[in-house]
């Protein structure tokens, strides 16, 4: 990762921190619960003045939390694709890079990238991955026009997975509807003439 990415450890703002406007942040806390593959819009907000010593994110930085409770959690991130700066909490790592950012936050959710973390990844009661070490992950990187497009076929295949109005409710009811339209075309008995 070393050789397309810009690796910094995040602030250090805390969830005490919060306001009910300001400038928009992600708590590593977040990532876990509330955050799935990339955003473009925060749930919370800190003070101009906390913002103003923490550490930001750019649109197309990936947010990875370096700390957790266990080694699955650890390592989990998101992409941040919204238009403005945003505060960043400490125990994240920002990767500033110039790919495809979803396709990394893809990679990153990946059984690969997970066999490479539990090698990095140390500690008992808080696991960590040091950002420096992060340096260390390999990535499979096709051109860009290919990111692209394993993004489009994700996206749609994720949009399927994850959207109820998408997914298996609506496939149920459209063969539903089949089903009906055939057991009555099939069980018309009028009398023909």
């Amino acid at each position: 990762m070393d050789d397309i990415a810009t690796i910094t450890r995040g602030g250090n703002f805390q969830k005490k921190d919060f306001t009910k406007n300001g400038v928009p942040c992600i708590h590593y806390g977040q990532i876990y619960t509330r955050y799935g593959i990339y955003a473009d819009k925060t749930l919370q907000y800190v003070s101009e003045e906390t913002a103003k010593k923490s550490k930001k994110a750019v649109t197309n930085d990936i947010i990875m939390a370096i700390t957790s409770e266990n080694v699955e959690d650890v390592c989990k991130c998101v992409a941040w694709l919204g238009k403005e700066d945003i505060a960043v909490s400490g125990h994240t790592a920002i990767i500033h890079h110039n790919q495809n950012a979803k396709y990394l936050a893809y990679y990153f959710h990946t059984s690969h990238f997970e066999a490479q973390k539990w090698k990095l990844a140390h500690g008992t009661k808080v696991i960590e991955v040091t950002p420096d070490k992060l340096g260390d992950i390999f990535i499979p990187l096709p051109a860009k026009e290919e990111q692209d497009r394993i993004v489009e076929m994700l996206d749609r295949f994720d949009a399927l997975c994850s959207d109820i109005s998408e997914g298996l409710p609506s496939e149920i009811e459209a063969r539903q509807r089949q089903y009906e339209y055939y057991r009555d075309k099939l069980l018309n008995f009028k009398e023909k003439k």
